[in-house]
């Protein structure tokens, strides 16, 4: 059988669109998962790289950080995690929020920087305090950037969160990794092309808040 025949096995069997372990279930422990762990790395990222952006320090520390981020490998990260702590969500969010952190860091840092100093010095001479600088002229402009930093860190979760199956929590990888153990082809197919359109939904998504939050003069000018 190819790879769509296995597919439409997959989504045409009624017993997977029904109870706990049905495609509803699957894709909202999924979607939890995923937006569980940007909102942490959000939380770290943002801040971090909108203050030292602003001032133009630790630029040197955030490139460091970004590169040992993306150097670790998360299924290795959640096998010590799951060693060190035991069962539970925590191993599993560790390993996402690490390698959502760099390009939310990164990026909001590098989209401060890029900004034309113009507008913040005139600012300053109106006798603007830096958090609303930061806030009222900076971050409007660097809005674009700072949403494609997170953009690209929503998509390596949600292709990643697969991982929580390996220590028997749900998503999508539940699909994959119990379609494996059964030899179960299309299970495994329906899992990844599930995994796939999560994706490809996250950047739809991302698309429809930026055209709602940058402004199109903003938009114009990018």
């Amino acid at each position: 059988m190819n790879i769509l025949s296995l597919a439409h096995a997959f989504f045409g069997d009624s017993a997977h669109w029904h109870g706990s372990d049905g495609i509803p279930a699957r894709v909202t422990e999924h979607v939890l998962y995923s937006l569980e762990a940007l909102a942490i790395a959000a939380a770290i990222g943002l801040p971090v790289g909108l203050v030292t952006g602003h001032y133009g320090r630790g630029g040197n520390a955030l490139a460091l950080i970004a590169t040992a981020g993306r150097a670790l490998p998360s299924f290795g990260l959640l096998v010590l995690m799951f060693i060190w702590i035991g069962f539970g969500l925590l191993p599993v969010m560790i390993p996402l929020v690490v390698l959502a952190v760099p390009p939310v860091l990164v990026t909001t840092y590098e989209a401060i920087r890029s900004l034309d100093p113009s507008p913040v010095d005139a600012a300053r001479g109106m006798g603007m305090t830096e958090p609303r600088i930061l806030l009222q002229v900076e971050v409007p402009v660097a809005l674009p950037l700072i949403l494609g930093g997170l953009r690209t860190a929503a998509v390596q979760i949600v292709s990643t969160a697969t991982i929580a199956a390996y220590v028997s929590l749900g998503g999508l990888g539940r699909f994959i990794i119990d379609g494996l153990y059964q030899r179960d082809h299309a299970k495994v197919i329906g899992g990844a092309v599930l995994v796939a359109g999560l994706a490809l939904a996250t950047l739809a998504v991302f698309w429809a808040v930026s055209r709602a939050a940058v402004s199109p003069g903003v938009r114009r000018s990018r």
